[in-house]
C-alpha cells in the first residue's frame, strides 16, 4: 500500500495527464470562436450584472493592471465586455459583459463544461465515485480571489 502523499501525486498525475490530454479540444473550441486563452479567462471572471474593477481583475488573473486593462480593452473592441461608471466611486469604472458576452460565456462555458471522452468512458459506479471524490475539492471564487478557475 502505498503512502498517502504518494497516493495523493499519483491521483493528480493522472487528473493532470487528463487535463493536459484534453487541452487540443479546449484550443478548438477557443478557436471556433475566435478567442484567446486570455480572453476566455476574462470571460469566465465576468457577467452581465455584478461588475468588476480593474484592479480586482488584475489580483485575480494575477498580472498588472496594465495587462487587465488590454484584455479588458480587447473584450470591448469585441463587444464582449463593457466599462460602467461604479455605484459608490466615481473614479473606477466596473467591467461588465454585453448582451453579446454573455451568450458568449454561456457558449463557451458549455463547450468548455463538456466531458472528454475519457470520462463517458466509465461506468456509472466510476464515474459516482470520481465525482464524489473530487467535491470536496471544489472551491469558490468568492473565497479565493486570488484563484482563477481555467
Amino acid at each position: 500500500m502505498t503512502d498517502h502523499a504518494t497516493l495523493a501525486a499519483d491521483t493528480w498525475r493522472l487528473m493532470f495527464d487528463l487535463l493536459i490530454g484534453s487541452r487540443p479540444e479546449r484550443d478548438a473550441v477557443l478557436a471556433r470562436l475566435g478567442l484567446t486563452a486570455n480572453e476566455y479567462k476574462a470571460l469566465h471572471s465576468l457577467d452581465a450584472e455584478d461588475g468588476r474593477t480593474l484592479k480586482d481583475l488584475a489580483a485575480e488573473w494575477r498580472c498588472d493592471a496594465s495587462t487587465a486593462t488590454w484584455t479588458v480593452d480587447r473584450l470591448q473592441r469585441l463587444d464582449l465586455a463593457e466599462r460602467r461608471v461604479h455605484p459608490t466611486d466615481r473614479r473606477a469604472r466596473l467591467v461588465v459583459l454585453t448582451a453579446r458576452g454573455a451568450a458568449m460565456r454561456t457558449e463557451l462555458l458549455s463547450a468548455m463544461y463538456a466531458p472528454p471522452a475519457e470520462l463517458l468512458r466509465l461506468d456509472d459506479a466510476q464515474l459516482r465515485a470520481l465525482h464524489e471524490a473530487l467535491g470536496p475539492l471544489a472551491h469558490d471564487r468568492s473565497m479565493d480571489s486570488g484563484t482563477v478557475n481555467a
